[in-house]
């Protein structure tokens, strides 16, 4: 019961979904549908930022230069040399199947939609989260496929202006048309504050059961 209580709601429902998907995964009509949803979630989880964040808030959190840096140096410096040295590490006996899928997740840059939601979700600066995570992962479309070749030796296809346009339209295209949008929903989204923090945890929730239904339906 001591457990139960140093471990907040959302942590409980984060286990709990994990625990759901394990045990019933989406299946056939299902995995659209979650698909779908998923995607309208963090549609509406940066349209609703978008429309929170005042001009200078965003301009402001562009310019924290050092913060940028230090999100840009630990994605793509840091944790790939991390990942490498485990593999050194004599205690820890890993498969290597196992190791490969460890090292890839180090090379790849953390999701936007997870770095605002978890950042508005902490009272941090959203501003810029939402700078530093559009900008590492527009990098990442570019320097991840050159860190796997780097540290994987696999040499495969570097980023597309296909990926580009994909982030530009299901994540910035939202956050531009909410901030637009300010002036006519900005003073209700700022007296509901509470809805933006539901939005946050819903689109997490979604993404991490479409994620491990995926991964329980392919084995």
């Amino acid at each position: 019961m001591k457990l139960f209580r140093i471990l907040d709601p959302f942590t409980l429902t984060l286990i709990t979904v994990v625990l759901l998907a394990s045990f019933f995964p989406a299946r056939g009509d299902f995995v659209p549908f979650f698909e779908n949803l998923t995607t309208a979630a963090i549609a509406l989880l940066f349209f609703m930022h978008g429309a929170k964040l005042s001009r200078e808030a965003i301009i402001a959190g562009g310019g924290h230069w050092r913060l940028h840096l230090w999100v840009m140096c630990s994605t793509f410096v840091l944790f790939p040399i991390l990942g490498v040295l485990f593999a050194w590490w004599k205690p820890v006996n890993v498969d290597p199947m196992l190791y490969s899928g460890f090292l890839y997740l180090c090379i790849l840059p953390a999701t936007v939609q997870s770095a605002i939601a978890f950042t508005s979700m902490a009272g941090g600066n959203v501003a810029a989260a939402v700078c530093s995570a559009s900008a590492s992962s527009l990098l990442g479309i570019f320097l991840s496929p050159l860190l796997v070749g780097l540290v994987m030796n696999v040499h495969g296809a570097g980023g597309s202006l296909e990926q580009v346009g994909k982030i530009m339209l299901q994540l910035l295209l939202p956050f531009v048309l909410g901030h637009l949008s300010r002036p006519w929903i900005g003073d209700w989204v700022s007296r509901n504050k509470k809805w933006i923090a539901k939005t946050d945890q819903t689109s997490i929730l979604l993404v991490v059961y479409t994620a491990f239904s995926e991964a329980v339906v392919n084995g």
